[in-house]
């Protein structure tokens, strides 16, 4: 390898200036495939134009002879490739060593996000896998890749007579998710321009960026894909984690909020062997998806940037271990995966920085919404008995929530004839009912006035009435002792 100097024909920086979360993470993609070719092609006399890099942690040095063109487009055509099922193929990933289902991921995810625009991806029709998860057969369906723009970008990197050019080149939304052009009357103005070596980075962001598929719980068959595209302070250490991504599969990628997408990439060193110094700490997460307005491809829908302390990442952990990873669910319509809800709501409120019972209300307004939280109380339940409370008056209040609850159903089950079955859900949807009502501290302070009248005598309040008083009485947020009420509904533990 050759030591960066002033004469390599192309210099890459992570401090250089206008380089953004996406550069960074494309100069990773582009320190992996490099690191792979040197297996393939190990010494300059293998490469055209005697091709030659120097690889450090915060920068990349290509130089090589002859024509520009001829080179990069070498590189380039064995960069990005296809395989025999039709997927795309990254050298940098050493595709051929990966698992299918993490190939088909990968393939779903870039096809999804970076290349969904028929100028920038030929589809040779439409393929289906058949995978075995977790001893379930499931059906992937994908669009094989027939080409795509990255194996035949060197043209637009150099000029007429084949040099690289010096001049900034436009980049397209393709290569750039979210750059276009910001007025299109002014295109020439207004549109997105970068310099060669860094359009270049950009073109090997695929590479190394991670994506996940996240399932929409008011709309069964709205699928949206997640980009998640991480800070990078160290080529060589995220390179180096990176792989050890191709081990997982395709399960572990399916997610249900972007909070969820954003820690469980942040916090995948801790569930591994720890990297100590220069781990990922914060990420871009944007979520594409079908809107009405262009349905004939997937849109930008959301934006997010995650960041993960220590503390976050400890209680993302705990939040993981009370409630299940992705299952696949078996129907006769066709098996699916399915996530946790209530673990994605959760995990959007510590990346926001939020107390993790936070939202739950605004979140599942609907009963079905409703339903899929209560099928996961036993979480709901660990989290409230476990996880820390930012005042201890608030445990104690879902507590004079569950005594109350607990007599009230008592009196339904009393009421219920032998051959009759409790309408515990039904009561359970007439609070709720009631709750959503409740638009003010007024409205609130008379409905759980009214719920644990209905109760009768609970002993918690009776012992610690002054205590609770802050929160039964609106002196605090009342959209707080909301949100609580929704978390003590919803965790009430079920018969054992």
């Amino acid at each position: 390898m050759i030591q960066s100097g002033v004469n390599s024909k192309i210099q890459l920086n992570l401090s250089d200036p206008g380089m953004t979360l996406l550069h960074r993470v494309g100069m990773a993609g582009l320190w992996m495939t490099l690191k792979q070719l040197e297996q393939l092609y190990p010494t300059p006399a293998e490469r055209l134009g005697n091709l030659t890099w120097s690889l450090t942690p915060r920068s990349i040095s290509l130089n090589w002879e002859g024509q520009d063109f001829s080179v990069l487009d070498w590189l380039l055509k064995l960069s990005f490739q296809i395989t025999q099922e039709g997927l795309i193929s990254l050298t940098g990933l050493n595709f051929p060593g990966l698992d299918i289902q993490t190939q088909i991921i990968i393939h779903l995810g870039i096809t999804k996000t970076f290349l969904q625009h028929n100028q920038c991806f030929k589809s040779a029709g439409k393929e289906s896998k058949l995978l075995t998860v977790d001893g379930i057969k499931l059906v992937v369906e994908y669009k094989k890749a027939a080409d795509y723009a990255h194996p035949h970008f060197a043209k637009h990197l150099c000029d007429k007579d084949g040099q690289l050019l010096h001049e900034s080149i436009g980049v397209a939304g393709w290569l750039y998710p979210g750059a276009v052009v910001r007025h299109y009357a002014f295109k020439e103005q207004t549109k997105f321009e970068e310099k060669a070596e860094h359009t270049l980075a950009l073109l090997f962001a695929p590479v190394a960026s991670q994506y996940f598929i996240l399932r929409s719980y008011s709309q069964a068959k709205k699928t949206q894909y997640v980009l998640v595209v991480p800070e990078v302070s160290d080529l060589e250490v995220y390179s180096s984690r990176f792989w050890e991504l191709g081990n997982l599969g395709y399960k572990y990628f399916h997610v249900s909020s972007l909070g969820d997408a954003g820690l469980r990439f942040l916090t995948y060193e801790t569930t591994r062997e720890p990297i100590k110094h220069n781990q990922a700490q914060r990420c871009q997460v944007i979520s594409f998806g079908t809107v009405t307005w262009s349905k004939q491809q997937k849109t930008r829908t959301e934006i997010a940037v995650v960041e993960a302390t220590e503390e976050v990442n400890s209680r993302y952990q705990r939040v993981a271990s009370c409630f299940p990873e992705s299952r696949v669910v078996e129907h006769k319509n066709g098996n699916f995966i399915t996530t946790s809800m209530s673990r994605g709501i959760i995990a959007d409120n510590l990346a926001k920085g939020l107390p993790w019972w936070s939202n739950f209300h605004t979140k599942t307004k609907n009963n079905n919404l409703f339903k899929q939280v209560f099928y996961e109380s036993q979480g709901i339940w660990k989290m409230v008995q476990n996880f820390e409370w930012d005042l201890d008056v608030q445990k104690l209040f879902i507590k004079a929530c569950h005594e109350a609850l607990r007599r009230i159903y008592a009196k339904i089950y009393d009421k219920t004839k032998e051959d009759e079955y409790a309408q515990i859900e039904r009561e359970n949807i007439r609070i709720l009912s009631q709750l959503g009502r409740c638009t003010n501290a007024g409205n609130f302070r008379e409905f759980i006035s009214k719920l644990w009248g209905r109760a009768g005598h609970i002993s918690t309040l009776e012992e610690h009435w002054e205590e609770l008083l802050p929160i039964t009485t609106g002196m605090v947020d009342w959209k707080i002792a909301r949100d609580l009420t929704f978390i003590a509904i919803a965790s009430y533990p079920k018969k054992r």
